[in-house]
C-alpha cells in the first residue's frame, strides 16, 4: 500500500474511505449498504464517490463477477496523519499547542494512547522553547507588529 502524496479528500469522500479501510475490501452495494444507515444516502450518490476516489487513486477496483470490489491504495494512518498535519500547518505555530490541547480535552483516548502522548511531550519538554514567534507574516513584510512581544496573534 503506498502513501498518499497530499491528502485532497472531501469530507463525504473520508466517510467511504473509513469504511473500506475497516473492511480492507468491500462491494459498492455493501459500502451503500453502511451509508445507507449512517447518512441516509442513496446508491447513486455512494457510486459518485467511489468513482472520484477511484480517479483519485485513493482506491482500486476489481470486477468479481457482476460486483466491483474496492480496495484501499493509501495506508489509513498515513493518510490521516498527512491530514492533521496539513492542517495544523495552515495555523499559526502559535495556536498549534492550545489548538492540540483542545482535543485533548474533547476527545476520548485509551490509557496506551494517552502514555505514548505523555512520553513523546516528556521527550520533547527538554527541547521546547519557552515561546513560539508568530508565522503568520514575516517580520520584515510587518515591521508595525511586535513579533518580539507576540501580539500580532493573541
Amino acid at each position: 500500500m503506498k502513501e498518499a502524496s497530499s491528502v485532497e479528500i472531501t469530507n463525504a469522500e473520508w466517510e467511504i474511505m473509513r469504511i473500506v479501510w475497516t473492511l480492507g475490501a468491500a462491494t459498492s452495494k455493501q459500502i451503500s449498504q453502511v451509508m445507507a444507515v449512517k447518512k441516509n444516502w442513496k446508491m447513486a450518490t455512494t457510486k459518485t464517490l467511489l468513482g472520484r476516489l477511484v480517479t483519485k487513486n485513493y482506491l482500486e477496483t476489481t470486477r468479481q463477477g457482476r460486483a466491483f470490489i474496492y480496495r484501499p491504495t493509501v495506508d489509513e494512518q498515513a493518510t490521516i496523519n498527512q491530514l492533521l498535519e496539513a492542517d495544523l500547518r495552515t495555523i499559526c505555530q502559535m495556536h498549534t499547542g492550545r489548538s492540540l490541547a483542545e482535543i485533548l480535552r474533547k476527545f476520548t483516548f485509551t490509557k496506551h494512547d494517552l502514555q505514548v502522548m505523555q512520553d513523546i511531550l516528556q521527550a520533547k519538554m527538554a527541547d521546547a522553547p519557552t515561546e513560539l514567534p508568530c508565522d503568520c507574516v514575516p517580520a520584515e513584510l510587518a515591521p508595525e507588529l511586535d513579533h518580539d512581544e507576540q501580539t500580532c496573534c493573541r
